[in-house]
């Protein structure tokens, strides 16, 4: 078994057999050895091949599994778990990019693409008269033909106004507005939710499924450019930043 000469090539003294193992495991399955639906061997055959506990092989694929790396089903086996789509927790970037770099193919559907009278939350957001024109789009985006994000904009006519002549089929709003109101400041709040009936329908979801919701707003020299509600099946994404500690 390829597992268990690397195991023990890859023997470190210093950590424990479980760790060792769980560091095998990741670089195949990083390295594509292991195909996301794949099956592992299973507890027995570890247990056979490496001579070690049960207990041990247990721990290792348990961490394993909790990390998000693997899938065990009682009575069935264990696999390797679908990568989740991810996305940047401290930018503002773009989506159809971002599955481009995962060696991907992105896809948009355009849902809506209208102007409409301004409501109330419109006008405090963008300081256009209630009943002025403001531009609103819902377009649903692709990873492989699988439906990750279902974005929802309203965006300022003053600042953008040929927005409604884009074709978001070929570049994303996200791509357009930043060409034409580069980018001063971003904001993110986030939070869980479950989507509406029709937001479930749009991503192919079941109405129980958990969504990660992102209201966005961007500003271009200091002026709201476009304001978004970006949901995406908690399945199927995930955010993921990193920091510094100062």
């Amino acid at each position: 078994m390829d597992v268990a000469a690397l195991f023990h090539e890859s023997r470190r003294e210093s950590a424990p057999a479980y760790r060792r193992l769980k560091d095998v495991l990741i670089e195949q399955i990083g390295t594509g050895r292991w195909a996301e639906g794949e099956l592992l061997p299973s507890e027995s055959q570890l247990v056979s091949a490496l001579g070690l506990s049960r207990m041990t092989i247990n721990r290792a694929l348990r961490e394993l599994s909790a990390e998000g790396l693997v899938v065990r089903l009682a009575g069935v086996g264990t696999f390797v778990a679908e990568r989740k789509s991810s996305s940047a927790l401290y930018e503002v970037r773009n989506i159809a990019e971002e599955v481009q770099r995962r060696g991907h193919r992105h896809r948009t559907d355009v849902v809506l693409l209208r102007a409409e009278p301004a409501d109330l939350r419109a006008h405090r957001l963008f300081g256009i008269a209630e009943g002025e024109p403001v531009f609103h789009s819902v377009v649903v985006h692709f990873e492989d033909g699988v439906a990750i994000q279902l974005e929802d904009r309203h965006v300022s006519p003053e600042l953008a106004p040929d927005y409604l002549d884009q074709d978001f089929t070929a570049q994303t709003p996200n791509s357009y507005l930043s060409r034409i109101a580069p980018l001063g400041k971003g904001e993110h709040v986030v939070e869980a939710v479950l989507g509406s009936a029709e937001d479930c329908a749009l991503l192919d979801i079941e109405d129980s499924e958990p969504c990660l919701l992102i209201h966005r707003r961007t500003w271009s020299e200091g002026r709201l450019v476009s304001s978004a509600r970006l949901l995406h099946p908690g399945s199927r994404f995930r955010l993921e930043g990193t920091f510094d500690a100062t």
